[in-house]
């Protein structure tokens, strides 16, 4: 899975050029996020301002702030597009790369249940959540190493937060156990769903199988196997769809109670008129980045039950390379019941 394109000369270029490149590009839109972060600090300053006082700003002082955050989305857009469009050819390059081994060793894999999905489909889906999880992981930490001094520093403005009254720093604190309590609530909550993804793959990859046979044998695909074998199918996305639903039931509740968290923290210091509107706007902005960078595992989380489920599988596919006598090493997981 990673031998095959980070170790291979052929594709050194793409694999380390290209990961360094997505990093630069990674950073430097989080640069970008910085700079808007001001901007909002300045603009809703000078709103407030005119609000306050009639006539005591130009329009050129107005317009002279839409133009710098227009200038700065155009360039954000601009490095977004390029890079999404250089991360599907690196996604594809690394999906080139292991279809490559894996072909070169098809004479010991091809009597591996499901060898073709996992050739066909399995490589794809390895590589792009890989790359769009290790991406999204980065961000997270660059985003953490530009914004977590900020939300430090206007902190400080926050006079005291409900119940626990005033503390220094406070929102940095409260950022963090907010988000370490939604991580770990969910991956409670998401416990069981690798095993049932992995089942689900399983099934999946046996009612295909018996499908492509019956295309060419008539002997094949008989409408009592068929039906047995997507009766597994069935049965495996209804244990799933149960599943997920008490999971999205937490997930969402969660992130829609984040969005609460920091007008409730920062509710005694609005009431008491304290800080002005581009500081708040700065401060909710900075909170909002830091807690969503320390929820990384909360928004992932689904994504990463995908990357167990298709990491297994090829794990056991490659079992088959290095070890063709041994069987693939047992998941652990409960026979499936017709």
């Amino acid at each position: 899975m990673f031998r095959s394109f980070f170790l291979s000369r052929r594709w050194l270029a793409w694999s380390v050029l290209g990961t360094a490149l997505i990093l630069y590009a990674t950073w430097y839109r989080v640069q970008l996020d910085v700079r808007i972060n001001e901007w909002f600090g300045t603009f809703y300053d000078l709103l407030q301002k005119a609000l306050d006082k009639p006539g005591s700003i130009t329009a050129a002082q107005y317009w002279q702030q839409v133009s710098t955050f227009l200038s700065i989305a155009m360039i954000y857009v601009t490095v977004a597009v390029v890079v999404d469009f250089f991360i599907k050819h690196y996604v594809f390059r690394w999906r080139q790369a292991m279809n490559q081994y894996y072909m070169a060793n098809w004479e010991k894999l091809r009597v591996v249940e499901g060898a073709a999905q996992r050739v066909q489909e399995d490589t794809m889906r390895f590589a792009s959540i890989v790359q769009g999880l290790g991406v999204d992981l980065m961000r997270s930490l660059m985003t953490l190493a530009a914004f977590l001094p900020i939300l430090w520093a206007l902190s400080e403005k926050i006079t005291s937060i409900p119940i626990l009254g005033a503390i220094p720093h406070s929102l940095v604190w409260v950022s963090l156990g907010w988000a370490a309590f939604g991580t770990v609530v969910l991956a409670f909550t998401g416990i069981l769903l690798p095993g049932l993804e992995f089942n689900n793959q399983r099934v999946e990859a046996a009612y295909r199988k018996e499908l492509v046979y019956g295309e060419d044998d008539p002997s094949r695909a008989s409408p009592p196997v068929a039906q047995s074998l997507f009766q597994n199918v069935r049965h495996n996305y209804f244990r799933l769809f149960f599943h997920y639903l008490y999971f999205d039931v937490v997930k969402w509740s969660y992130l829609q109670a984040s969005v609460l968290v920091p007008l409730v923290a920062m509710g005694p210091t609005v009431v008491a008129g304290v800080i002005t509107l581009g500081a708040y706007q700065q401060i909710a902005r900075a909170f909002d980045k830091v807690t969503e960078s320390f929820q990384y595992l909360v928004y992932s989380w689904s994504t990463i039950v995908e990357l167990i489920s298709v990491y297994k599988r090829l794990r056991a596919f490659e079992a088959r390379i290095h070890e063709p006598d041994v069987a693939p090493p047992d998941d652990g997981l409960v026979p499936l019941n017709p």
